[in-house]
């Protein structure tokens, strides 16, 4: 059910591109929505979301014990006299990306750092979530 939630929401989430004739073009671009890949290991998870023309003080990063929520915008350039555009695909605005945090995330041990127009979300795992190593003797 869950997916199929999330085809639907890509789905009604993209806008057609068309010419000035009225054509429609065979393409389809999506509201913008940075691309972001979720990483995990013994110590942390880590997201890393490319974001690019933002500032890092653009950026708000308000996680809770159940989820880590960000949001920035993109704003379109401001249209200059005597400049034609013949196209414009990138996409811009607001968006809010929200990801739930597993059980044995740490909300209080979430950092982020920003360089290069990618961000990443550093959150730790609790104590009790990380595996034991025991010594056989």
């Amino acid at each position: 059910m869950e997916e199929m939630q999330s085809r639907l929401s890509n789905f009604l989430s993209r806008r057609s591109q068309s010419r000035d004739n009225g054509n429609k073009e065979s393409i389809t671009v999506p509201e913008w929505a940075p691309v972001v890949d979720i990483t995990e290991d013994d110590q942390e998870y880590l997201i890393s979301a490319e974001l690019p023309e933002i500032k890092k003080d653009e950026i708000k990063l308000s996680p809770d014990r159940n989820r880590t929520p960000f949001s920035t915008e993109r704003k379109r350039e401001t249209e200059e006299k005597g400049k034609k555009y013949h196209r414009i695909e990138r996409a811009y605005g607001t968006f809010i990306r929200t990801f739930a945090l597993p059980d044995n995330a740490d909300a209080e041990k979430v950092n982020a750092e920003f360089k290069d127009g990618l961000l990443k979300v550093h959150i730790g795992k609790r104590e009790a979530a990380r595996p034991k190593m025991i010594e056989v003797s």
